[in-house]
C-alpha cells in the first residue's frame, strides 16, 4: 500500500494547478466579456446620454404686491392654502380711498356746473352783441340826422361831435361784446357738455379714485398655492411691497446644471428622463430639452469672477438647461420648487437647434384678474353729469 500512496501524491499538485489555471482563465474570460460588453454598451448607448444630479425643480413664483398704500385689515389665506384666480387675498382699510372718491365726485359736479355756466354765457354774450348792434344803429341814425342839421348850421358843432363820438363808442362796445363771445367760444367750442376737457379731466380723476378704492382688495392673479406670506394684520404697507408669493403647481420644469464638457451634442427637443429625490425610482418623469441658458451661474452672479486679475484656477463651469416635463405626470405626482432631481438626456438625435430661432407670438403668461371693468364708474360719472347739467 505504501507504494500506491507514493504513486498518487505527485498527481494531486498537478490537478490543483490545472483547476486553478482553468479558474483563472474562466475568470479572465468573464472579465474580458464584461469589458467588451460594457465597451459596446458605452459606444452604442452611454456615450449618447448625459447625466447630472445637479438639477432642481423650478417654477413660477408670482410676487403679490399691493397697488395702493394702506393698513391691512384682513389676511384671508396662509401658507400652503390653495387659491383661485380672483380670490381676495387681503384687504386694506378703504376709508381714505372712499373719502378720495367722494372728493372726486364733488370735483366732477363742480366742473359740470362751471362748464355749464360757460355754455349759458355764450347765449348771454350773443344777446349782448345784439344789444350793442342796436345801440350802434341808433347812434349812426342820430349822427345822420345831426349831420343834415349841421350842414345848415341848425345845431352846434359840439353836439355834432358828440354824435360822432357816440357812434365810435357804440362800435367799440360792439367789438368788446364780440371778443367776449369769441373768448367764451374758445373755451367751449361746439363740444357737448360731457365731452368738455374740464369735465373729461374730472371724470378721469374720478375713475382713478374709484380704481384706488377697488384696489384696496388685493386679489390673486392666478390659481396657485400661497407661500412666503410676510404680511400681517395691522401692518401699514405701501405700493410695491412684497406681501406673499403664489406658486403654480401645473407649470413646473427642471433646471439641470450640466458641465460645459457635456453640452457639445445637446440640442433643443432631445428627450430626457427625470427622477426626483422625492419619489425616487418609483416615478420616472418624461421630458425634453426646452432650451439652454445664455450664461453660466457664475456669469450672472451678483459678484462675477474676475479671472483677469490675480491668480487663476480653472474651474469647470455649469450651464443651466431647462427640461420640460410631462404635465400629466406632474399632476399625478406633484413636485415642489427646489427639490433635487437626477436628469438624463439622450443626445443621439442631433437634428435640433442649439439656440432657438423663432419668436414667441402669443403671451406665455397672462391674466385678466387684475383688469377692472370700468362700466360701474362710467355709469356713476354719467349720473353725476346729468344731475348737475341743469
Amino acid at each position: 500500500m505504501s507504494a500506491s500512496v507514493e504513486n498518487q501524491s505527485p498527481q494531486q499538485p498537478k490537478n490543483k494547478k490545472k483547476s486553478r489555471k482553468r479558474a483563472l482563465l474562466l475568470l479572465t474570460g468573464i472579465f474580458i466579456i464584461v469589458g467588451v460588453a460594457y465597451l459596446i454598451y458605452w459606444f452604442l448607448v452611454l456615450r449618447h446620454h448625459q447625466e447630472t444630479d445637479d438639477a432642481y425643480v423650478a417654477g413660477n413664483q408670482v410676487q403679490i404686491m399691493s397697488q395702493v398704500s394702506g393698513s391691512v385689515t384682513s389676511v384671508n389665506f396662509d401658507n400652503t392654502d390653495f387659491v383661485r384666480k380672483g380670490d381676495v387675498l387681503l384687504t386694506l382699510d378703504p376709508t381714505d380711498a372712499e373719502q378720495a372718491f367722494e372728493r372726486s365726485k364733488t370735483a366732477l359736479a363742480n366742473s359740470v356746473r362751471q362748464t355749464h355756466q360757460l355754455l349759458i354765457n355764450s347765449k348771454q354774450y350773443q344777446a349782448n352783441i345784439a344789444l350793442r348792434k342796436t345801440e350802434l344803429s341808433k347812434a349812426q341814425n342820430d349822427l345822420k340826422r345831426r349831420e343834415v342839421l349841421g350842414s345848415v348850421d341848425a345845431i352846434g358843432r359840439e353836439e355834432l361831435q358828440h354824435s360822432r363820438d357816440a357812434v365810435e363808442s357804440a362800435k367799440a362796445s360792439l367789438e368788446v361784446a364780440a371778443q367776449q363771445y369769441n373768448a367764451n367760444q374758445a373755451m367751449v367750442l361746439n363740444t357737448p357738455l360731457d365731452k368738455q376737457p374740464a369735465i373729461q379731466q374730472s371724470a378721469a380723476q374720478m375713475r382713478d379714485a374709484w380704481l384706488a378704492l377697488q384696489r384696496t382688495k388685493v386679489v390673486a392673479p392666478l390659481d396657485g398655492f400661497v407661500s412666503r406670506r410676510s404680511v400681517q394684520v395691522g401692518a401699514q404697507i405701501s405700493s410695491g411691497t412684497s406681501l406673499m408669493a403664489l406658486v403654480t403647481a401645473n407649470h413646473i420644469w427642471i433646471d439641470a446644471n450640466f458641465k460645459e464638457t457635456q453640452l457639445a451634442n445637446m440640442r433643443i427637443g432631445q428627450t430626457a428622463t427625470v427622477v426626483s429625490d422625492m419619489y425616487g425610482d418609483n416615478v420616472v418623469y418624461k421630458g425634453k430639452v426646452a432650451g439652454l441658458d445664455m450664461g453660466t451661474g457664475s456669469a450672472f452672479s451678483l459678484l462675477p469672477a474676475q479671472n483677469a486679475t490675480g491668480n487663476w484656477i480653472k474651474v469647470v463651469q455649469r450651464l443651466p438647461v431647462r427640461i420640460e416635463i410631462d404635465a400629466q405626470q406632474v399632476a399625478d405626482h406633484p413636485l415642489r420648487i427646489g427639490l433635487s432631481a437626477l436628469v438624463k438626456v439622450d443626445t443621439t438625435n442631433l437634428d435640433g437647434l442649439v439656440l432657438a430661432n423663432t419668436v414667441r407670438k402669443d403671451p406665455l403668461y397672462e391674466t385678466n384678474a387684475l383688469t377692472l371693468d370700468l362700466a360701474p364708474v362710467n355709469q356713476l360719472i354719467a349720473d353725476v353729469i346729468q344731475a348737475n347739467a341743469g
